[in-house]
């Protein structure tokens, strides 16, 4: 076979194990013998639209099956995938379309009226809707069902652009990051290192695949080991403990706040999660207690550390260090390299925050028709500049404290948000916690908390404040505290910082720290 891309990757499953189950979408099973014979009849309706090596092909729609068989088809052709995240507005998707000059657009009915609103030119020339396609345009499963199941082997090299992800864009413009095969292949060994993956395991696809982390860390290892992943088209608490039961899930990845919801679940202390071997996170720091939340449960959970930009795992906790090194992000990937570096580049003492660099087979060759940024983002020799902060412990263990541009300086003091946050979820009536920095007068800086109330629980701004002073340091605490009902966030489920520090303080005499 002349693809060494991830396009071969439904053949030569299909002859390993045909007959074992790829997907599972609500009550519909897919065998790798049914995943390959409808990838390969979608590539060939994607060549006859005109599809090269190279081209662009885009999705725009909540978690389904169509997602893998888009990529993979795409990926026999030798052309590049760019997900889309459904959350984002009809000038937003637009960019991303006229960035990326995606030649193809297949979208879920959710999305209709977005992509309606998208003008043309940029509209890809060709454009597949799953269902209920507007005039002129494709329905998905008739399309693939009259296409060609003939073999397609298109000459790939696996140092070819696999992948464009855009990133969340919570601050400027979105950077399309572009991820090769390699990438994408170095990435899944990293992982079937860390967590053992075996042909048995039972992946919940749970947080959006537009995101690196459930795409890469999650689906693509699962499918290279001809296991199972179960497909939820969105994040529901609910949905969530049903499908573990059902299916006996042993393995799914989240962010901080699907975490948190899931374990304030009136279903989380009866609830039959045996099955869970894995649990894995990342996106942001984890607070301890969070963790620890889980391990009173008996669940593993290990947290890693990564980006968009390094496919996404730098470093990773193994479960045999989760308990001794909670809280940690862990060491190094197996076959790359983290430093943790003062402004000048040099190497920090343990315990002295300073920025991640990381530099392996997994980093990105940078960003889609962006050199500046390109070259901005690599250090002279080579390693790449993740913009957080971090501490390395006497083991070599990293720790993540904050994004540089999250940091800010009150009193000439720096002040990381995420250790204030992770002090607050402390709090039993917290749900969620976000921290900004916003102007004074006097500091130059104070921090202002934006904090979520546990149902059916209720807490005060001086109650929060009381909490943290035996915590941390004065300069640390908030001044202003916002009991809030909900937090803003991107798609892949971050709290969108630039839109709280945009809010503005209520009136009313403020509370010095």
């Amino acid at each position: 076979m002349r693809n060494a891309g991830l396009g071969g990757w439904p053949a030569r499953r299909a002859q390993m194990s045909p007959g074992r189950t790829a997907f599972v979408y609500g009550d519909r099973s897919f065998s790798y013998a049914e995943v390959h014979d409808r990838t390969t009849r979608l590539a060939s309706r994607l060549g006859e639209a005109g599809v090269r090596a190279g081209d662009r092909v885009a999705y725009l729609g909540p978690n389904h099956v169509a997602f893998a068989e888009t990529m993979f088809a795409a990926h026999l052709l030798g052309a590049i995938f760019v997900p889309l995240n459904f959350r984002l507005a009809a000038p937003e998707i637009a960019y991303m379309l006229a960035d990326s000059g995606a030649a193809v657009l297949v979208y879920a009915p959710e999305c209709a009226a977005v992509v309606r609103e998208i003008p043309r030119p940029p509209a890809p020339r060709t454009v597949v809707a799953l269902e209920s396609p507007a005039e002129g345009e494709r329905h998905y499963e008739t399309w693939l069902s009259r296409g060609d199941p003939s073999p397609i082997d298109t000459a790939v090299t696996i140092d070819e652009v696999a992948l464009i992800l855009y990133t969340s864009g919570t601050t400027g413009r979105p950077k399309g990051a572009m991820l090769t095969h390699a990438n994408l292949v170095w990435n899944c060994f990293h992982i079937m290192i860390g967590v053992d993956v075996t042909s048995t395991e039972v992946a919940l696809i749970s947080a959006p695949l537009f995101h690196v982390a459930a795409l890469n860390q999650t689906l693509l290892p699962t499918f290279l080991k001809g296991g199972t992943s179960v497909v939820m088209p969105f994040w529901d608490v609910d949905r969530c403990y049903d499908l573990i039961e059902k299916h006996r899930v042993t393995w799914m990845f989240g962010v901080t706040t699907m975490f948190a919801a899931f374990a304030r679940s009136p279903r989380w202390p009866l609830a039959d999660l045996s099955s869970l071997r894995t649990l894995m996170s990342g996106g942001a720091a984890i607070p301890v207690a969070l963790i620890r939340t889980y391990q009173e449960r008996g669940l593993v959970f290990c947290q890693g550390y990564g980006m968009t930009e390094t496919a996404p795992g730098a470093t990773f906790l193994e479960a045999g260090e989760s308990v001794r090194k909670v809280g940690s992000a862990g060491v190094p990937v197996f076959f790359a390299d983290v430093r943790v570096v003062r402004p000048d580049l040099t190497p920090v003492e343990p315990g002295e925050p300073g920025e991640v660099l990381v530099r392996g087979p997994n980093v990105t060759p940078g960003y889609w028709g962006n050199p500046e940024a390109t070259a901005a983002a690599f250090t002279h020799d080579g390693w790449f500049r993740s913009g957080d902060i971090a501490t390395l412990d006497d083991e070599g263990h990293l720790h993540v404290v904050d994004r540089v541009k999250d940091m800010y300086i009150s009193g000439g003091e720096n002040v990381y948000p995420a250790e204030v946050e992770s002090a607050l979820f402390e709090h039993p009536a917290v749900a969620e916690a976000a921290v900004v920095g916003v102007p004074d007068e006097r500091w130059g800086e104070v921090g202002r908390a934006f904090v979520v109330a546990r149902p059916g629980a209720a807490v005060t701004p001086r109650e929060l404040r009381d909490f943290l002073r035996p915590r941390l340091a004065k300069y640390k605490i908030p001044v202003y505290v916002d009991v809030v009902g909900t937090l803003p966030k991107t798609g892949s489920g971050k709290i969108r910082k630039p839109d709280l520090r945009r809010r503005p303080l209520s009136a009313g005499p403020r509370s010095e720290s």
